[in-house]
């Protein structure tokens, strides 16, 4: 990518950052998108990414497709580059947007994987909490599977983020925005546990203000807990592949079919858009149909 194009794309995150309080791993994938198309215009054409034109938005989709790059991954792409057009658009620095009247490709909306709440139980029992590790590996997956928090959230609880008093964890989620989350008894109980027995061990006096750390005393990484998860899961016997969104699905899900509602559903996930949220309610459905055909005599 040449210079030029860089410089422009530090500004362009910037300027992202500065309106709506994107989050570093969105931005870097907004910078990663346009650096990869940069590095193809110029190798194609020897433009920059100030010349780009129409055809060649379309030429670099086609070349997407060719290469089997899949739907979600190109919708993305597409996405950030209407953004930065736009955005330069604003800026004076074009006269008109190449990205004006491309459309997304259509995707078929999936349901997303979740566990039944038998699975659930299975996986919260697999780790060994007779040591600090595994109380430690039990409190993370009560707490996910209590909050539905993301793997970044989990991961990133400092201690002062835990109301012990008030049974609630703080979260800043997305876009920096705050949101309150119950912890459920269960939870609380083993966090409680955990910062009583565990944590003191993992932590050995180092200061931190983390409140889920490995053996050494540092905070925890979301590919660590990637990787637990996934060896607990097998403990468990779980056949799915389980990772830590799984749990997220779970939590939503469960509450759906326990009758929660659709809106308070979305203000503990901390969705924007109700829309997202409307996903479970399919899973939920499925569920209820496949109770139905079990056990209804006309199922």
């Amino acid at each position: 990518m040449k210079e030029p194009d860089a410089s422009l794309l530090d500004e362009f995150c910037d300027a992202l950052w500065l309106e709506d309080g994107l989050a570093r791993n969105t931005l870097e994938s907004y910078r990663r998108d346009l650096a990869q198309f940069a590095q193809w215009l110029g190798a194609r054409y020897g433009r920059d990414l100030t010349a780009a034109t129409h055809a060649d938005l379309l030429d670099y989709l086609a070349f997407r497709v060719r290469s089997r790059a899949k739907a979600a991954t190109t919708g993305r792409q597409l996405s950030s580059l209407k953004r930065f057009y736009r955005f330069l658009l604003r800026q004076g620095r074009i006269g008109a947007d190449p990205s004006l009247n491309i459309d997304a490709p259509k995707l078929p909306r999936g349901l997303p994987e979740t566990l039944t709440e038998e699975d659930v139980e299975h996986l919260l029992g697999a780790p060994d909490t007779g040591d600090a590790l595994g109380l430690r590996d039990k409190t993370m997956l009560e707490t996910l599977y209590a909050t539905g928090l993301r793997v970044s959230e989990l991961v990133g609880l400092e201690l002062a983020q835990v109301s012990e008093d008030m049974g609630i964890v703080r979260v800043l989620g997305k876009g920096a925005k705050e949101r309150l989350v119950p912890l459920g008894e269960e939870a609380l109980a083993w966090i409680g546990r955990y910062l009583a027995e565990g944590r003191p061990r993992l932590a050995r006096r180092r200061a931190s203000n983390a409140l889920f750390v490995t053996n050494r005393g540092k905070p925890m990484t979301r590919q660590a807990f990637w990787c637990l998860i996934k060896r607990h899961a097998k403990r468990a016997g779980l056949a799915k592949l389980v990772s830590p969104h799984t749990l997220r699905h779970a939590f939503a899900t469960h509450l759906l079919n326990h009758g929660a509602d659709l809106r308070v559903v979305q203000l503990l996930l901390g969705h924007a858009d109700i829309s997202t949220t409307q996903i479970y309610t399919h899973v939920a459905r499925e569920r209820l149909k496949q109770l139905h055909a079990k056990h209804h005599p006309r199922g």
